[in-house]
């Protein structure tokens, strides 16, 4: 790759439990047309990549792919397509789970995305513990802190970029998402581009003002992006959305119940 340039990065859950566990996922119909879809970033984390897995990757076209793992029925779910040579892929389980959240090996990836000989960042793909009890908040709070370890540990001095599905929410009283931008320098791309650096006040009412635009300063979902520049390869994030068109079927009708969330960076191998 040059020395600078862009490059796509693209987070989505894509609902791939079994049909009719949700009465509005449909994802034997959806899936197969996801799959293609892919092709249109660079670096694409996905979550929930259970049952449908071959229809997921049967139209992407992207160099690399890590494999699907199944160690109980489904695996943990996450998965990475990318432009970029993955190096180093890494699966951890969370150390805290509750209730259904426990049927599957959720936790997250780490790998290295390659640029040249010497210089690569660190990418995580996140799905954290699910639910809105009190047990379910203190399962995602012990991610949280099980993730800040292991990036501490894994990628100091590193260039980061960090995406997924996080299930939490700057105004939840009982989530501690904020501890990565606090405590380990990170930024949230939406924070940054679409609410100029200012962070939703914890314990105030959540931003669900999604109907007519999702990418607004009013619309916080639980699926983000962060990233950090402490490496040899410098981040800037010019472009932020999460409301693509192209992300429905012909009826008007989602892919997925998330959303893609879909930024661009410009880099620089310092």
């Amino acid at each position: 790759m040059s020395n600078s340039g862009t490059l796509s990065f693209l987070t989505y859950n894509v609902a791939g439990l079994p049909e009719g566990i949700n009465s509005d996922q449909f994802p034997s119909r959806h899936i197969p047309l996801i799959s293609p879809l892919l092709n249109n970033f660079d670096v694409v984390n996905v979550q929930e990549d259970f049952a449908y897995h071959d229809k997921l990757y049967k139209d992407i076209t992207l160099k690399y792919k890590t494999k699907y793992v199944a160690d109980l029925v489904f695996g943990d779910g996450l998965n990475t397509v990318s432009n970029l040579p993955i190096l180093d892929y890494n699966r951890t389980r969370w150390d805290s789970c509750n209730g259904t959240d426990c049927l599957t090996p959720k936790g997250f990836t780490y790998s290295r995305l390659r640029f040249n000989e010497t210089a690569s960042i660190d990418l995580y793909n996140v799905h954290a513990n699910a639910g809105d009890s009190e047990k379910d908040w203190a399962a995602r709070r012990n991610n949280i802190l099980q993730l800040l370890t292991y990036i501490e540990t894994h990628s100091a001095g590193k260039t980061v970029v960090l995406m997924g599905d996080f299930n939490c929410r700057y105004t939840r009283m009982g989530d501690n998402i904020k501890l990565l931008c606090d405590s380990l320098g990170f930024k949230d791309v939406w924070i940054e581009l679409i609410r100029g650096g200012v962070y939703p006040e914890k314990g105030d009412e959540a931003l669900k003002d999604c109907v007519v635009k999702y990418s607004s300063v009013n619309c916080e979902v639980v699926d983000k992006v962060f990233y950090r520049n402490t490496g040899n390869i410098e981040l800037k994030p010019i472009f932020f959305d999460q409301d693509n068109p192209l992300f429905f079927d012909d009826s008007g009708m989602q892919l997925s119940d998330h959303r893609p969330m879909n930024v661009k960076f410009e880099y620089q191998i310092k």
